[in-house]
């Protein structure tokens, strides 16, 4: 009798400590997912450079906590980049599941991109993380086949001007996202963003081509405007190399 109840102790014991153990490692998530929302706001609104005790100050918890989750900017940088990619990939998934209609999807897909800041985040933060990065670039592909696929739709169901390129709604989405100066409130600018996206859709109807203005410039898909946007970065990256490489300047005076 007496090792039955030892028994049931033991048993209440384990169950009080993996409750427990359930509540830290559930608080532990909501400060991370805490972090990485402020990280983002502070990462659209400042730059990659803000103080770190400005973002753990947005979130609501103390600098020990940013750097037990992140050891360091870039550990940041590279979780945001992640959380916002997955998160935009995930909704375009379910927009093409839920919406009536390919058009649809697409709209409510911008919607929730211009929530999440992808256009303004992520190009801030492109020369932050490694190009080589496998499991971003597989996530980033997966979210250019889904926007590709809800556009190809669209325009199959007559829904969207078929001169549009799935690269022309990264870029929509980059000049919308960004955010206004100072002199708008941190309020208005979203409610203004989604007001200018609804016009913006209005522009994207299939409509008769013929009657309508033409597109200027040319098209690139989102692959296209990667590689244009890498082999940028490397020939920015190979400039300060040599700018800041002494002997490279004066072997070049010396040529000249």
């Amino acid at each position: 009798m007496n090792m039955q109840v030892g028994s049931l102790e033991q048993l209440a014991s384990d169950n009080t400590q993996q409750a427990e153990q359930g509540r830290l490692r559930a608080d532990a998530q909501r400060n991370r997912d805490k972090l990485l929302q402020a990280a983002r706001m502070c990462f659209a609104e400042v730059g990659p450079d803000v103080p770190l005790e400005s973002i753990a100050r947005r979130a609501g918890v103390g600098i020990g906590t940013l750097y037990r989750r992140f050891p360091d900017r870039h550990a940041l940088f590279r979780a945001v980049a992640y959380d916002v990619v997955r998160e935009v990939v995930h909704e375009a998934h379910l927009a093409l599941a839920e919406a009536p209609n390919a058009f649809q999807a697409l709209a409510r897909y911008m919607h929730h991109a211009l929530d999440a800041q992808i256009g303004a985040v992520m190009p801030m933060l492109a020369a932050q993380i490694p190009l080589d990065d496998a499991e971003l670039d597989l996530l980033r592909a997966e979210g250019m086949l889904a926007v590709q696929k809800m556009l190809e739709a669209a325009q199959q169901q007559g829904l969207v001007r078929v001169d549009i390129v799935s690269g022309d709604i990264s870029l929509l989405l980059m000049r919308l996202t960004r955010p206004l100066p100072a002199l708008m409130s941190i309020d208005l600018d979203p409610q203004l963003a989604h007001r200018q996206l609804d016009l913006v859709l209005t522009g994207l109807r299939a409509l008769d081509l013929a009657a309508s203005m033409p597109l200027s410039g040319s098209a690139h898909s989102l692959a296209e405007l990667r590689e244009l946007a890498s082999a940028h970065l490397h020939g920015a990256a190979a400039g300060l190399a040599s700018a800041s490489d002494p002997g490279s300047s004066a072997q070049q005076q010396g040529s000249d």
